[in-house]
């Protein structure tokens, strides 16, 4: 799995220059806090998502990259923001010193923007999509990305700091927040392979895709627990310092571990109802709650 994700990382890196060469960005510090913001180290599990998805529906790797490029460029913008003073306030993100830190507030702002902005560019230009294909992956991103998703699951979040939520509440906020995107990476892989992707394996793909997406900030609550600031390129108990609700806080590390295991089972479930070759999604199930940053 971890050959398999460094190439797709690499892929993507290569895909991201050179969309982000296409785009005529007319200020060079504003190309250069895009350029920072989205070429900064990450995991590239969205795009993986889509790339996979793609070929287990019989699909070809260059006829995802559009979509993959887009994913990413969403999701480092929603990074970008969520690191800004007025919402998690984070000075440290893989690593590296957050957008604001390295620029400046305004420009971190602007650069998000022009990411979000931008990703809609890359799919309403895909080469090897269909008019069909490329408005339903950006309906797919828009409304994943939008107040039905991921910005309504940073609301939520930011409106309960310091707040009881049951585990009910705390699932939404996630469901909204991570999982939003996740779930569109695969309905969007499916949509790179097939302009009417078969409705049941839909279905089943966005039963693993939520299973796997709520797993992830499972794991993720458990690691800014147990992980250290190096590996995690974040601060280290980030989230318990702003008294943020959490798996652990509401189940206990050994409940949150529980939790995260069956939802990987419930994925694992999922895809045995998708035709195909899933290995590598079942691996990649997998590694979400094995990984350590």
């Amino acid at each position: 799995m971890r050959d398999a994700l460094i190439a797709v990382q690499q892929r993507v890196e290569q895909q991201l220059t050179h969309q982000l060469s296409l785009l005529g960005l007319a200020d060079q510090r504003l190309a250069d806090a895009m350029t920072y913001g989205v070429l900064n180290g990450g995991k590239r599990l969205r795009p993986f998502l889509i790339y996979a998805t793609a070929e287990a529906l019989g699909g070809r790797r260059e006829q995802a990259d559009c979509a993959a490029v887009a994913m990413e460029m969403v999701h480092s913008y929603s990074l970008v923001h969520d690191d800004l003073p007025a919402m998690d306030d984070d000075d440290l993100r893989r690593g590296k010193p957050t957008c604001h830190i390295a620029f400046d507030e305004a420009t971190a702002i602007l650069a998000g923007d022009g990411l979000l902005t931008a990703a809609f560019d890359v799919l309403a230009n895909a080469p090897h999509q269909n008019d069909v294909q490329r408005l339903k992956l950006i309906r797919l991103l828009s409304a994943a990305a939008g107040g039905a998703g991921m910005v309504a699951g940073q609301c939520i979040d930011l409106g309960n700091v310091g707040k009881q939520m049951s585990l009910e509440q705390l699932e939404t906020m996630h469901r909204h927040k991570t999982g939003a995107l996740i779930r569109a990476a695969v309905q969007m892989g499916a949509v790179v392979a097939s302009e009417q992707p078969d409705a049941a394996i839909t279905q089943a793909l966005e039963i693993y895709a939520n299973a796997i997406g709520l797993a992830f900030q499972v794991w993720d609550d458990i690691l800014d627990i147990e992980g250290d600031t190096a590996t995690l390129g974040k601060q280290q108990g980030a989230d318990l310092a702003l008294n943020k609700p959490t798996y652990p806080a509401l189940l206990g590390m050994e409940g949150a571990r529980t939790k995260a295991q069956d939802l990987i089972a419930t994925a694992h479930a999922a895809l045995q109802q998708v035709s195909g070759d899933t290995t590598v999604l079942a691996q990649l199930a997998d590694y979400i709650i094995s990984r350590d940053h």
